[in-house]
């Protein structure tokens, strides 16, 4: 195993305390372990909380800020935070608004931040949440019951934080969380595996001519395995799945390419060009794409592919300001 690390059992906490160095102006790290909140409290609003297991940077930690999120969690690699993690994190930005959780469909993630929901509410603290669950790969996997949450969960992050800067209640952002959750989807592919440093091995294999289709961002088995093909063919492949989920004919989308966090830019440039031909020709109005590292995996190779049915609501928010430090509007 190579990695950049100095200790294992010092990876979360170092890479934390890392992310406060290089922005203070933005985020602050709490006492009681890897959770990291915005630098100054906003009162007034309702606060956003998400987060998980680590190894998926700049998720969750990178978006918190202005118009995003309020406080990210950071479980240790691929495995949930604690309840007592997030009731801290809730107690430390709830406001008189209340608080909404955004969770992602992990079996360990929604019980855990169910639990820590029911210790706030135990201390009078209003607390909502949605549970992301873009994923159209596979109905259930090893960690889930249902679809897993995975980069289309980024722009619930920003459009219900948006629509929490403008001061709306509890049941306007909850709503708006929502109204994301159900118009987008999302479906990734790998070309190599990942390694988590206590484990020491990489958590799959694939041939030098494999790929894998529908893999989850923990490096949970897709739908199957194949052969490598062309940047150009392996975008329609995704792009047929997600498109057969939901009706995005005549709609306007946001789309994301996502990198798994060892996936070049020019890769994904190259097959955002054929995303944005593909959908054209649809006759599918791309209003706004995102391409980059939103949501990794470590060091996997590959990508995903995120659609996001859009109405003049949802683009209002999409649009809005945020300032944090992986994602800036």
């Amino acid at each position: 195993m190579k990695k950049l690390i100095n200790c294992v059992e010092n990876v979360e906490r170092e890479m934390i305390e890392g992310l406060v160095k290089a922005y203070p102006n933005h985020v602050r790290k709490l006492d009681c372990g890897n959770v990291v909140v915005r630098a100054h409290k906003k009162e007034g609003k309702v606060a956003l909380i998400s987060g998980g297991g680590s190894g998926h940077e700049p998720a969750h930690g990178g978006y918190v800020g202005e118009g995003m999120l309020d406080c990210a969690v950071a479980g240790a690699v691929f495995t949930s935070p604690t309840p007592d993690q997030i009731y801290e994190g809730i107690k430390a930005i709830a406001t008189d608004k209340g608080v909404l959780m955004v969770v992602k469909n992990y079996t360990g993630d929604v019980m855990n931040f169910e639990m820590a929901a029911e210790m706030a509410q135990a201390d009078g603290i209003d607390v909502q949440y949605v549970v992301t669950n873009d994923d159209v790969a596979v109905e259930n996997s090893l960690y889930t019951t249902g679809r897993r949450g995975v980069a289309g969960t980024v722009f619930v992050h920003k459009i219900a934080g948006a629509k929490a800067e403008t001061g709306a209640d509890l049941n306007e952002v909850h709503r708006v969380a929502q109204k994301v959750v159900d118009n987008v989807r999302s479906m990734g592919m790998a070309l190599t595996p990942c390694t988590v440093p206590a484990a020491g091995k990489p958590g799959f294999e694939l041939n030098e001519d494999e790929m894998e289709i529908g893999i989850g961002i923990h490096g949970e088995p897709g739908t199957h395995k194949e052969k490598i093909k062309s940047a150009d063919e392996i975008a329609v492949t995704l792009l047929d799945k997600i498109l057969a989920d939901i009706d995005y004919n005549d709609k306007e989308v946001a789309v994301m390419i996502n990198g798994s966090g060892a996936t070049p830019l020019m890769e994904l440039f190259i097959v955002n060009n054929k995303v944005h031909d593909y959908l054209t020709e649809k006759g599918i109005k791309i209003y706004k794409t995102f391409v980059g590292n939103y949501m990794t995996s470590l060091e996997m190779a590959g990508f995903s592919i995120s659609l996001l049915r859009l109405d003049d609501e949802l683009k209002e928010l999409l649009d809005a300001k945020a300032d944090t430090p992986a994602f800036k509007e």
